[in-house]
């Protein structure tokens, strides 16, 4: 990685970065344009009715090539930061899957030849140990981890600037894409992610602890532009409670929940959010214009999908929320200077004085030339993780998801003889039979696995895989049973209900069908499938209209859907979403 270096402000109206976003959005979009095929669209998406802008980044075909999501939301209390938000998130997510397409950046390694190949260079292994909070010994750690052979590359440990070796798809299999960042330069880009690190780990302690945490004041305050987004909340009745969630962090996190009477319920949702950064008042603002991302105005009857904190559903439950002692927002801690790079070490050296190490990679695409990095700091949470998470567990995930044939076989055998009676044992076989086309086998596994798991969730996830399974054979009527009782143990999943959609609609129960796509799409509105499904459901109703919006809609956000528009054209309109 390029060393890093001085970096003064040059811009602090409602973020800090080291240029307007006026230059960012002229620089960015020449940047694409000079690429080809990776911007697809950029517009904005909100209503106008609180005034705070919110855009939408589309993929071109490049980027869809590499990438599994196919638009990105920014906001801003401008409608150029806004628009430089939804730029950089594109730069983000499509530099780090290009990272990560590219083999050959990485050396690949068991724990042990690693350490025979760069002796005394590779990252301790207490500190994959302490990624999964397990209380595995050094030795025995070391055993699991040589069960597979891992994508070692170089990352930077920012406190004191030394180079380590990681075995770097270890974490990504923990943190998936949470840690990708970009930003003006490395510096800025490094602090972009390293926030949101600290914003997801408290995040998700808040979730699970329910904490009676500070409320904080929202007037009188100072800044400017703060006040201009609380007040254009209470202009329009949206009641606003704001959180100080920094837990002892030496970085500021401000908690944000808010919801409107009047539409709640019919066209609008409970919204449940936070933002970090180095200052509290920027906190506050990447909170408080996050709550507008994902709430549509609070008029458009959106629906977002939870990340960081859960979503509520109905006001009974936020009560813990919104308790709590009162605070100002100065009281939270402030590490705001002037030059990035200062407020970059103090926040690295803050997290390792509580025994704790950012660790980060540049990612930047090599053609597009705009800094890009992937950071993670061994130990921090996030919500989507499973709580009972061990080495174990996903050494075997590991296998069974991404190991060659010849090293998954033997590999999920010797854990087995590592970690015997594990409840994920069963699960990770059955996985890996799926992946070796063999679904009867797997069903018989994931058959075993359900009433092993300890909660409901991950039986939920068991019995889905069995339905799976049986769809993979045709036997979409054993299917059928088992996703009611996937559904009745975990609800929130939005694959399960489009599982059950397709096995609704094969039977021929459109609209039943119908309305586990509308679940789906309740649980994630961006998803193109469900739109594209519900669509269908409507044509077979003999609803030409909705049929007609939905399969629009759906090529809209993704215009490869060729089935789409081939039932659009049976319709008799085949608009042109190229």
């Amino acid at each position: 990685m390029r060393k890093l270096q001085n970096t003064p402000k040059g811009y602090t109206a409602d973020s800090d970065k080291l240029c307007a976003p006026e230059d960012t959005v002229a620089r960015v979009k020449a940047r694409f344009e000079r690429l080809g095929g990776v911007l697809g669209e950029l517009r904005r998406t909100d209503t106008g009715r609180l005034g705070i802008p919110v855009y939408l980044s589309l993929c071109g075909p490049q980027a869809r090539a590499v990438m599994p999501t196919r638009k990105q939301m920014g906001k801003g209390a401008s409608p150029a930061q806004a628009e430089a938000s939804a730029l950089m998130e594109l730069v983000e997510r499509f530099s780090y899957f290009s990272f990560w397409a590219d083999e050959e950046r990485f050396s690949r390694a068991t724990w042990r030849q690693a350490q025979a190949l760069w002796p005394g260079r590779v990252m301790p292994v207490a500190e994959v140990i302490r990624s999964v909070h397990d209380d595995l010994s050094e030795e025995d750690a070391e055993s699991l981890l040589d069960l597979v052979p891992w994508r070692f590359h170089p990352a930077v440990r920012v406190a004191d600037g030394q180079e380590v070796m990681v075995p770097l798809d270890w974490f990504k299999t923990l943190n998936e894409f949470n840690g990708s960042s970009a930003g003006n330069c490395l510096e800025e880009s490094i602090l972009q992610g390293a926030c949101e690190l600290v914003e997801r780990h408290v995040s998700a302690v808040v979730d699970a602890e329910e904490p009676r945490l500070p409320t904080i004041a929202v007037h009188p305050v100072g800044d400017p532009v703060l006040k201009g987004l609380i007040d254009a909340f209470g202009r329009n009745g949206v009641k606003l409670w704001l959180k100080d969630f920094s837990l002892g962090m030496p970085v500021p996190t401000v908690g944000a929940l808010a919801y409107d009477p009047a539409t709640l319920g019919m066209r609008s949702e409970i919204v449940f959010t936070a933002g970090t950064s180095s200052s509290p008042v920027k906190a506050a603002i990447r909170a408080v214009t996050e709550i507008a991302q994902l709430a549509g105005d609070f008029e458009t009857g959106s629906n977002y999908e939870a990340s960081g904190l859960r979503k509520f559903q109905d006001l009974g439950e936020i009560s813990w929320v919104a308790e709590g002692p009162s605070t100002e927002l100065k009281r939270l801690p402030d590490l705001e200077k002037d030059d990035i790079l200062h407020e970059l070490l103090a926040l690295a050296q803050g997290l390792a004085a509580k025994g704790l190490t950012l660790y980060t990679v540049e990612t930047t695409h090599p053609a597009l030339d705009v800094a890009a990095n992937y950071s993670f700091v061994p130990g921090f949470l996030f919500r989507e993780r499973t709580p009972r998470a061990s080495l174990g567990m996903f050494v075997g995930r590991y296998l069974a998801e991404q190991a060659d044939e010849h090293e998954a076989v033997p590999g999920l055998k010797r854990l087995e003889e590592l970690c015997p009676g594990r409840p994920w044992l069963p699960l990770h076989k059955g996985l890996l039979a799926l992946r070796l086309d063999d679904p009867e086998e797997a069903a018989a596994l994931f058959r075993e696995a359900a009433p092993l798991q300890e909660d409901s969730e991950d039986q939920g996830m068991a019995v889905f895989y069995e339905a799976y399974a049986h769809t993979r054979m045709d036997r979409w009527d054993l299917a059928a049973p088992l996703l009611d009782k996937a559904i009745a143990l975990s609800p929130d999943v939005k694959e399960y209900h489009n599982l059950r959609g397709v096995t609704r609609f094969k039977a021929k129960a459109y609209d039943l069908a119908a309305c586990d796509f509308e679940a789906a799409l309740a649980l994630d509105s961006g998803s193109a499938m469900d739109l594209a499904n519900l669509g269908l459901c409507h044509m077979r109703l003999g609803n030409d209209d909705a049929a007609r919006e939905f399969l629009g809609k759906a090529l809209e956000m993704d215009p490869g859907l060729d089935f789409a528009r081939a039932s659009l054209t049976e319709l008799g309109s085949s608009p042109d979403h190229d």
